[in-house]
């Protein structure tokens, strides 16, 4: 199975954060890293790290309770 790649705009959605938000925290290493596309000036994340990323939030979000 093909590995999806999302844009920074598709990211955004899925998340709800901003592009400033999204890179401090790949900065902090609590958000996954992008892969660099073509010449290093396009950023795609894959789209399973994403998701993963939402589900650990989901589950933290229960263990918190």
């Amino acid at each position: 199975m093909s590995e999806r790649l999302l844009r920074l705009e598709a990211v955004e959605d899925r998340i709800g954060l901003k592009k400033s938000k999204i890179y401090m925290m790949v900065s902090a290493g609590e958000f996954p890293r992008p892969v660099k596309l073509g010449n290093g000036h396009i950023n795609g994340w894959p789209e399973n790290e994403v998701t993963a990323w939402i589900k650990a939030r989901i589950a933290e979000r229960g263990e918190a309770v």
